[in-house]
């Protein structure tokens, strides 16, 4: 996709940045730019999804460390399963693509 043609945002800047943007630190950009973003739907799925993944993969993580110390294998694995993900996640933004995820994608897309 030309990234050209997804424009500006309502924060003034290009969308694939604001997109790639919302993954930076997260959920919590993702939330940042959820709020700030009122028309552009490809910076609002995107912060959406990332609210939705790395909101889950946070309250996972905090729970798999309450649940048992012998769980600290699991919790190693999905803290570098998120790291990848966020990488992918904002490469595939910055590069214009609607890279949805199973589940949080569809989610994202419908409140966009």
């Amino acid at each position: 996709m030309d990234t050209k043609s997804l424009g500006k945002t309502s924060v003034g800047m290009e969308a694939n940045i604001a997109a790639l943007l919302s993954y930076l630190l997260t959920f919590v950009t993702g939330i940042i730019f959820y709020i700030l973003e009122k028309e552009n739907k490809f910076v609002r799925f995107h912060a959406m999804q990332s609210i939705l993944v790395f909101g889950a993969l946070f309250a996972a993580s905090i729970l798999l460390q309450f649940v048992a110390f012998m769980l600290w294998p699991v919790l190693i694995l999905l803290n570098i399963a998120g790291i990848v993900l966020w990488v992918i996640l904002m490469v595939k933004a910055y590069n214009g693509e609607y890279f949805k995820l199973p589940i949080v994608g569809d989610i994202a897309e419908k409140n966009s």
